[in-house]
């Protein structure tokens, strides 16, 4: 087993599964990418731009550094590498980046529609609100200077507008489980604002209480954020 097998293996088995479940928009498409950072290394492994996931093995997986240098892997890399990287530059706490295009994150996507906080559950895994980035198009810097204007609120997921979804996590196991929820409140959200009806919100003081016991202390370095223990 190389160097970088397991993480290779646990991206094409989370890349199989969100597949499979239509969070990459079809089963036959290649639409998204995931990521993962190696250890303390400034490097990451990422699924390859344009090849369908049912097909890929671990030798399909790229590894490139932080200047997007080639480590490992024949395939080009996502185009939406330097959209990772940005993440990772800016939140130490994030260890793995999922980008996907569910269908009801999907549809908020493009009514320019934030998610607030609707469930404990959700505020305490994700965040208070699941903001909207402004949409630049796919692969450009300009998406990943928007995502990165993003990522000082503390959430894990996020909606690219006219475009799809990023869910983010300490691990990879911890960002698929965010990719599942957000797309679970993103359903329920949509259904709820059909009917037309009044959206109840989770109070002012529950927030600012779950705000406070998932807030890291930051500091604002030139560039991002940097997260103290």
């Amino acid at each position: 087993m190389g160097k970088f097998e397991k993480d290779k293996q646990d991206i094409l088995k989370c890349a199989r599964w969100l597949s499979e479940h239509g969070y990459f928009g079809c089963l036959r498409g290649s639409g998204g990418n995931i990521s993962v950072k190696i250890n303390d290394e400034n490097i990451i492994a990422i699924t390859p731009t344009s090849r369908p996931y049912q097909g890929l093995s671990t030798d399909d997986i790229s590894v490139v550094d932080y200047n997007l240098k080639s480590i490992e892997g024949h395939l080009a890399p996502s185009i939406e590498t330097a959209m990772h990287l940005g993440i990772y530059k800016c939140r130490s706490d994030v260890k793995a980046v999922i980008h996907t295009h569910p269908v009801f994150a999907s549809v908020l996507s493009i009514i320019n529609q934030p998610i607030p906080a609707l469930f404990d559950e959700i505020a305490f895994e994700i965040g208070a609100s699941v903001e909207i980035v402004p949409y630049a198009i796919s692969g450009s810097s300009d998406l990943a200077q928007n995502v990165v204007g993003k990522l000082d609120n503390n959430c894990f997921c996020y909606i690219l507008q006219n475009h799809g979804a990023l869910s983010l996590g300490k691990n990879i196991d911890q960002a698929w489980k965010n990719a599942e929820l957000l797309e679970k409140v993103a359903q329920v959200y949509y259904y709820a604002l059909t009917t037309g009806r009044k959206i109840t919100t989770l109070p002012k003081d529950a927030i600012a209480q779950i705000n406070k016991l998932r807030e890291p202390t930051t500091t604002r370095i030139a560039g991002g954020l940097k997260f103290r223990p």
